[in-house]
């Protein structure tokens, strides 16, 4: 079977949209499954439906391990192209959709490749910088050095390119570059450009290049969402087999998918999304949008999945097929959650029904035990901000919140404690509770506590919470009388009890 390129394609009398030649005008720091699932996805719509006529040039910004798989190789050996099949329920209906992508031109690695990454700075069509380097990419490391080639931070590696941009092209206006940040931290634009201007100060790079940077180059705080699962392994033979070629860099991903950019309107005239069609919306303020993921999408998982595990269920979509599983998180979302945040109604109201088409996805096998990880860090993060937001607007206590909190504890009463994590029982087998080293030891330190005394031990932990949750008027009680429910009927009796609850 031949490999994927422009020939083959040809070959196969492929009849979807392909753009062989254009510009390249993207560069792109992050090759992985998410953003040629999220992002170079959306170049490819927009290449089609408005006439972006744009390249993605992607930058590969770790070193290769020696002997380990070359995904630059694999891209380049495929003229750039791709199949992204997206795949889940949309308005109700099973969706499969698949499209080879032809944004990408090449994928360099910028330790290999240091020459020609820094040429692309040359190429004055190139006007947008993306990336995700991870939540750890976005750091200042000191010791990075001007002459490294290039330098062991991706800030540091961005800074030099931005140095030969502004060597190139001078203070021409309309040289620098709209810069999206796609990592999965707060305010990842502005912590980027922070960190870009302290490698010009501690360079030495001038003042002028620093006002180019203030002035030319727009830094946008970006919020992504879309499940991708990548690779498919257990399926790829069976697809390519299908297809007529082989591709080994097939991508998967959910059929959800949005954008929330943070910067000017002005973009748009450059980045065509409305033409498009496109799922992105540009706006002074994405943290709106940020804190109704967080609270309705990710705190809808932290507040069932625990519980759900306890009641016998092993993934999201099984929880999403019990009508008490699924109604205590919808209530949980639609009386609880969307009274604490302040978009209008109906985006929370459509949101929130776009989250339980998302969980009930055919194609993820989303294990409730893989959400579990670091559950005491998520649900200070997830599900406490609509806790005491709700006690503060309605004067009451949430009751599934509440409970969400007692499934919780329930999840983590375990009995021994290993390098691997905490040992607990459910229905006779046993599972392992991971989280951090000192969450766990506390647990373990208290896995002889009665019901009352363990509760106000947690409550009490100002390390978990940041605060005293005693001091919330009734949730220590609340929570008690929950977690003996939960002790002497089960989770799912807890679940089935409050959404009978008028």
């Amino acid at each position: 079977m031949k490999k994927l390129n422009y020939e083959v394609l040809k070959e196969n009398g492929y009849k979807g949209y392909v753009l062989k030649d254009a510009p390249e005008k993207v560069l792109q720091f992050g090759e992985g499954n998410f953003m040629r699932a999220f992002v170079d996805y959306f170049v490819d719509v927009m290449n089609e439906k408005a006439g972006f006529n744009g390249k993605v040039v992607l930058v590969q910004p770790i070193r290769n391990v020696e002997g380990g798989f070359r995904l630059n190789d694999r891209i380049n050996e495929q003229e750039g192209l791709y199949t992204l099949f997206l795949r889940g329920f949309q308005d109700g209906k099973k969706v499969n959709d698949k499209r080879v992508i032809s944004s990408v031109s090449r994928c360099l690695n910028a330790y290999e490749d240091y020459e020609e990454v820094m040429r692309c700075a040359e190429n004055p069509e190139l006007r947008f910088i993306l990336c995700n380097t991870t939540e750890a990419g976005i750091r200042y490391d000191a010791e990075c050095k001007f002459e490294d080639k290039p330098g062991e931070s991706y800030p540091a590696k961005l800074t030099q390119f931005m140095y030969h941009r502004f060597e190139t092209f001078g203070k021409e206006e309309g040289k620098g570059f709209i810069i999206l940040s796609c990592e999965l931290i707060d305010d990842n634009g502005k912590e980027l450009e922070k960190c870009v201007l302290k490698y010009a100060k501690q360079w030495n790079l001038g003042e002028e290049f620093i006002a180019w940077i203030q002035k030319e180059n727009v830094f946008c705080s970006t919020l992504v969402d879309r499940i991708v699962t990548g690779y498919p392994r257990n399926e790829a033979s069976a697809i390519c087999e299908e297809l007529g070629y082989e591709d080994n860099v097939l991508d998967t991903g959910e059929i959800f998918g949005f954008w929330v950019i943070e910067g000017p309107q002005s973009i748009k005239k450059e980045f065509p999304i409305e033409e498009a069609g496109l799922p992105i919306l540009i706006t002074d303020n994405h943290k709106p949008y940020k804190q109704r993921k967080v609270r309705i999408l990710n705190g809808a998982h932290t507040s069932f999945v625990l519980g759900a595990y306890l009641a016998g269920k092993d993934i999201v979509r099984d929880c999403m097929n019990d009508e008490v599983i699924c109604g205590f998180m919808n209530k949980t979302i639609y009386d609880e959650i969307i009274p604490t945040l302040d978009l209008p109604k109906e985006e929370l109201l459509d949101f929130a029904a776009a989250v339980t088409e998302r969980f009930k996805n055919p194609f993820i096998d989303h294990a409730l035990l893989a959400i579990s990880l670091n559950s005491t860090s998520k649900w200070k993060a997830r599900v406490m901000p609509s806790l005491k937001e709700y006690v503060k607007r309605k004067g009451a206590l949430p009751k599934c919140i509440t409970a969400s909190f007692a499934f919780y504890i329930a999840f983590f009463s375990g009995h021994t404690l290993t390098d691997e994590g905490l040992i607990a029982e459910r229905e006779g087998n046993t599972y392992t509770v991971k989280d951090d080293k000192a969450v766990l030891q506390f647990y373990y330190k208290h896995r002889e506590d009665s019901a009352e005394k363990m509760i106000h031990a947690v409550c009490k932990n100002t390390e978990f919470w940041g605060e005293d949750l005693t001091e919330i008027e009734g949730f220590e009680a609340a929570v008690c009388g929950y977690l003996e429910q939960i002790q002497k009927e089960g989770s799912y009796s807890v679940m089935k009890s409050l959404i009978s609850i008028d």
